[in-house]
């Protein structure tokens, strides 16, 4: 059995982009996580210790974002979730990655890219 834990709305500050300007002046991004893990072990114990601690993994998240700028937003995608996956017990990790002010010369809400990655058998 997996449980599902969500932490929505991780604002980040970067210079992503393919654009001078975006490297130069930054902006905001806005991370959604979703892992998969049992977290019976923690329900049982009570203890911190036997769960993902979410204002940790957080703040490494935070700082995969807003370091080393890329180009890409699929890049900055797949380091959340390499982030994500380094607890042994995080089975799958859903991270969607957005980027409301985009350089788009249109009217538009946000641009988000969502990937989902799980760990593998060597992994384990």
């Amino acid at each position: 059995m997996t449980d599902e834990l969500a932490i929505h709305g991780i604002e980040c500050f970067a210079h992503h982009g393919v654009f001078d300007f975006e490297r130069r002046e930054g902006q905001v991004f806005v991370v959604d996580l979703v892992l998969g893990l049992d977290t019976a072990p923690a329900a049982r114990s009570g203890e911190l210790k036997d769960t993902v601690h979410y204002g940790t993994l957080v703040e490494a998240v935070k700082s995969a974002v807003e370091r080393d700028p890329v180009d890409l937003v699929e890049t900055v995608a797949q380091r959340i979730a390499d982030v994500c996956l380094e607890d042994r017990r995080v089975e799958w990790a859903r991270i969607t990655l957005h980027k409301p002010d985009a350089p788009i010369e249109a009217t538009f809400r946000d641009v988000a890219l969502t990937i989902t990655r799980t760990r593998g058998p060597a992994d384990d």
